[in-house]
């Protein structure tokens, strides 16, 4: 289960074909992502465990669960980006469906990341993933 517009990316993903093209679109997506405010970058907002800073900003109106968010790298804003487009616009009880590693993996990124982003992606999931129970 995935949100449509990380069926987008799925979709980009398949008309690049190797890993740097696929690289670059991340680094893109995270380009075209618009910034979180600097008053929003906290330590309660700051997810521990990756190697850059990283800040997801959830909200949750009517049931249904967003979050925007930033870092201090290129490709982390990048991955946060696909981290949106998975998750934002799911109602709560979906976020928890969501199979991360699974959706994650159509897009190649499990065997693509260093062992460090991997971490930081798995601590991100966890915390959204926790926000969207704690609702």
């Amino acid at each position: 289960m995935a949100a449509a517009a990380f069926e987008e990316i799925v979709e980009d993903f398949e008309f690049l074909e190797d890993w740097e093209d696929r690289y670059r679109h991340v680094i893109e997506l995270g380009k075209a992502m618009e910034g979180l405010d600097a008053a929003l970058q906290v330590p309660a907002t700051k997810v521990d465990g990756c190697a850059s800073q990283v800040w997801l900003h959830p909200s949750i109106e009517g049931g249904v669960f967003r979050f925007d968010g930033d870092s201090d790298a290129m490709i982390v804003r990048g991955l946060i980006a696909v981290l949106r487009a998975l998750y934002n616009d799911l109602t709560l009880s979906e976020v928890g469906q969501v199979d991360a590693h699974a959706e994650l993996g159509r897009l190649g990124l499990n065997e693509h990341l260093s062992a460090q982003r991997s971490n930081g992606v798995r601590a991100m999931i966890e915390r959204i993933r926790s926000v969207a129970a704690a609702a």
